[in-house]
């Protein structure tokens, strides 16, 4: 396959960043997304130019490192991760427009790096348990209803990728945020502390910046872990109940 790239180049966060475009061949069908850009990078070093900078780690759609703007799209046209994206998904002589993660929170590091630490100021602020450590306690100790196990595990899924907040028209990372808070609240352990977690996390969500969800469902619908868009519901709900007992 021969390609055409429109990639977003930018040196750091106080520059200016700019489109740059790259011709590539011989690229096969079998190769995942970011293979092609390795493909691109040894291309550059050999020809004395700065490689271009993006995220990746486990290259298995587990750690949600990746994510790229993909043709306007959230990790391109399939519904997975940039990693798991493979060059079959693209034509002979298409071009490809390659951008990061367009959002406030999420400032570009270099080229198509973004900073999701956001995310982990969120997670601090609330999205997690207080127990007591030591020795493991046994696994039958504390009974949890299948159902919401299901429910538990099933949002527990979330890579924290970013994807949802990329796509969303508002910017907002109500997807990520429904996730945590309900993964949490579907458990025993996490009820002591449901009321402070869903007001600290929401308060920190806006106070990075991220917008308001207006139900669009583009963030469920570019989701590589298919987190259904009900945990907003959910999180809207725990959100008014915490309210209604004074936090």
């Amino acid at each position: 396959m021969k390609l055409t790239l429109k990639i977003w180049r930018q040196a750091d966060t106080a520059s200016d960043g700019a489109m740059h475009t790259y011709e590539v061949d011989e690229i096969s069908e079998d190769m995942s997304f970011l293979e092609m850009l390795d493909v691109l990078n040894e291309r550059l070093n050999s020809e004395g130019e700065e490689p271009i900078a993006f995220d990746s780690d486990c290259r298995e759609g587990i750690c949600g490192m990746c994510g790229l703007m993909i043709n306007g799209e959230a990790h391109g046209p399939q519904v997975t991760t940039t990693c798991q994206l493979h060059m079959r998904s693209f034509s002979d002589g298409e071009t490809i427009t390659i951008e990061p993660w367009r959002a406030d929170p999420f400032p570009v590091l270099k080229d198509l790096c973004v900073d999701r630490s956001a995310f982990d100021r969120m997670i601090q602020s609330g999205g997690y348990i207080s127990v007591n450590t030591g020795a493991a306690p046994d696994a039958h100790a504390t009974p949890v209803p299948k159902d919401n196990a299901d429910r538990a595990f099933d949002v527990a899924t979330c890579i924290g990728c970013g994807a949802c907040v990329a796509a969303c028209p508002n910017g907002s990372a109500s997807l990520f945020l429904g996730a945590k808070i309900t993964h949490l609240g579907e458990l025993p352990q996490g009820q002591a502390e449901r009321d402070s977690r869903v007001v600290n996390m929401v308060a920190q969500h806006d106070h990075e910046g991220f917008g308001g969800c207006t139900n669009i469902g583009e963030c469920t619908a570019a989701c590589p872990k298919e987190i259904p868009l009900d945990v907003i519901s959910q999180l809207n709900k725990d959100l008014r109940h915490a309210i209604r007992r004074g936090y």
